[in-house]
């Protein structure tokens, strides 16, 4: 179980960084990159994001910090946070597929995709980001290392970074249609639904 804990903790501290930095590096810069293409967007980016996961690697043990132990209490939240997670998951894959979440509308000149406002995404705006926390929290419950967790908390400041990005970069793409939509459905967290009377 150590040994499963400790793998998980690497590949969430090599992992994490380098997922949430490639929008950075994507979406503050989407009209250049749209013009060399998706291809040579990914292979340019994978330079730093190389590097980026070399050094992650190197000073992994210092990073990791202290080894907070197998926790029932954590594995109880664990669990759950899987299962949300995958729910979640099951309802974005509806609308967004696998070719549209590795970013090939942002950075392609020929595609610019469509606005997706329909299923989980009349809901809530930002569901691929809120699976993803919730997705990390179980691993990060069950690897329980004190640097991941501090990593964690970081995560939350840096998406949310990413989705302002991302959301300037929407609506360059879809105008009044997508400020409508952001208008009318909230970023991360849905609202109740009002019962008909």
């Amino acid at each position: 179980m150590d040994t499963v804990r400790y793998v998980l903790a690497i590949v969430l501290l090599v992992g994490m960084p380098v997922s949430i930095g490639l929008w950075y590096g994507i979406h503050p810069m989407a009209r250049f990159w749209r013009r060399i293409g998706p291809a040579w967007t990914y292979t340019v980016l994978a330079v730093p994001s190389g590097l980026i996961v070399w050094l992650l690697w190197r000073a992994r043990d210092v990073l990791l910090g202290a080894d907070l132990g197998t926790q029932p209490a954590l594995l109880a939240v664990a669990v759950p946070s899987v299962l949300a997670g995958a729910a979640i998951q099951r309802l974005r894959r509806r609308q967004l597929p696998c070719r549209v979440l590795s970013g090939i509308p942002e950075l392609s000149s020929r595609d610019a995709g469509r606005l997706v406002t329909e299923g989980i995404y009349a809901r809530i705006r930002n569901p691929r980001y809120v699976e993803l926390l919730v997705f990390v929290l179980a691993y990060v419950a069950f690897a329980n290392y004190a640097g991941i967790w501090v990593l964690y908390a970081l995560c939350f400041p840096a998406i949310h970074a990413v989705v302002l990005l991302e959301e300037r970069e929407l609506a360059e793409r879809f105008g009044d249609e997508y400020r409508d939509y952001c208008g009318r459905v909230p970023r991360y967290i849905p609202r109740r639904r009002m019962r008909s009377s």
